[in-house]
């Protein structure tokens, strides 16, 4: 890297950022783009992508020319592919194709790849990609089939609700929700009709949901958050096998109201965890990561908003912006790199009913 293109990288402060939403009530037009600008926090809307119903989880292929979100809508549910400009956050559409199971919520692209998590089809599904960023029907599809204890539903079929590639990219981690189950599965990019076949599969405790998983950027270690009681696992990771080390919650002891756990995130530093809980707690909690992986509770805040679904922290590290879902808003939060804790910025991006943030690279 010449010394003028390390200088000009390190100075970037505008990014792109793409908002995934629910169409429905009708808050939101679609898929909005924004440039965000890392000194300031300042952001400013780029174009919106309208007539794309409920695109609710979004992901960016590696060379950020491609855009791929789901299309949560029941059982007629499906996976859309965009081209993206960068420079104008245009997002022309491609083409979309059977999600092959109902409500997909969460989306991963790598270079050969899409995978869908369907939550309550109960399955994950692979795509391959065309040469033109369009996507080709379901090359794989996999059905879960258990079921597991909670009392009020949730539970009573499978629900895959996350998939995340390993670090190492040699595996995806797939948590379901409906069965208490975190499956790790070996992925061949280049395979036929088998990309994923299973490895090995974790068992939460009974009746606690896993939700979403993370990584720390040496991927030494992975924090897997638990949606009806917020409590996290910790990990330490190596060669596809996941070793829990710590359980710890998120929550005071003595609270009593619904919990919802939602998103969880590591630092770009490898030094601080951050996870939201939505229900009555709308709460965002901050943890340091020590050198063993284990996490130590620094703080729990009000995310100021209703529903904190997605969140993310900005490339600078010098923010976290938190997308409520029933508020209709993200709250950009201060970031102190040093001691993790978090300050209301004072600003705000008015979107309806925000599920996902994505920063561009």
């Amino acid at each position: 890297m010449s010394i003028l293109s390390h200088f000009s990288f390190a100075q970037k402060t505008n990014y792109n950022l793409l908002v995934g939403t629910y169409t429905a009530p009708g808050k939101s037009e679609g898929i909005y783009t924004y440039n965000f600008n890392t000194l300031t926090a300042v952001t400013t809307l780029k174009s919106i992508a309208k007539g794309i119903e409920n695109p609710s989880y979004l992901a960016i292929s590696p060379d950020q020319k491609y855009v791929y979100s789901v299309n949560e809508t029941g059982k007629t549910s499906t996976v859309s592919a965009f081209k993206f400009n960068v420079a104008t956050g245009i997002l022309t559409f491609l083409n979309k194709v059977d999600s092959h199971g109902a409500d997909p919520c969460f989306i991963t692209v790598d270079g050969k790849n899409v995978i869908v998590a369907n939550y309550s089809g109960g399955s994950l599904a692979v795509f391959s990609r065309k040469a033109d960023g369009s996507l080709t029907d379901a090359i794989q599809v996999i059905n879960h089939t258990g079921k597991s204890i909670d009392p009020k539903g949730r539970q009573e079929s499978a629900h895959v609700h996350m998939i995340l590639f390993t670090p190492d990219h040699k595996h995806l981690i797939v948590n379901d929700l409906g069965e208490d189950k975190t499956y790790i599965y070996n992925y061949n990019p280049i395979g036929k009709a088998k990309k994923l076949t299973i490895k090995s599969i974790i068992n939460s405790y009974a009746g606690t949901g896993p939700r979403h998983i993370t990584f720390t950027p040496n991927g030494k270690f992975a924090y897997l958050i638990h949606e009806f009681n917020g409590s996290i696992t910790a990990f330490a990771y190596a060669n596809g096998n996941l070793i829990k080390i710590q359980e710890i919650g998120t929550t005071p002891a003595d609270f009593t109201g619904k919990i919802d756990a939602a998103d969880i995130h590591v630092s770009a530093d490898g030094k601080f965890l951050y996870e939201t809980n939505r229900g009555d707690a709308n709460s965002i909690s901050s943890f340091l990561i020590s050198a063993t992986g284990k996490l130590k509770f620094i703080e729990t805040v009000s995310t100021l908003g209703r529903g904190p679904r997605n969140f993310t922290i900005d490339p600078s590290g010098k923010f976290v912006l938190v997308g409520h879902q029933y508020t209709n808003n993200v709250v950009i939060f201060k970031r102190n790199k040093t001691t993790g804790r978090l300050t209301d910025s004072g600003k705000r991006i008015e979107v309806g009913a925000p599920v996902s943030l994505v920063f561009g690279k």
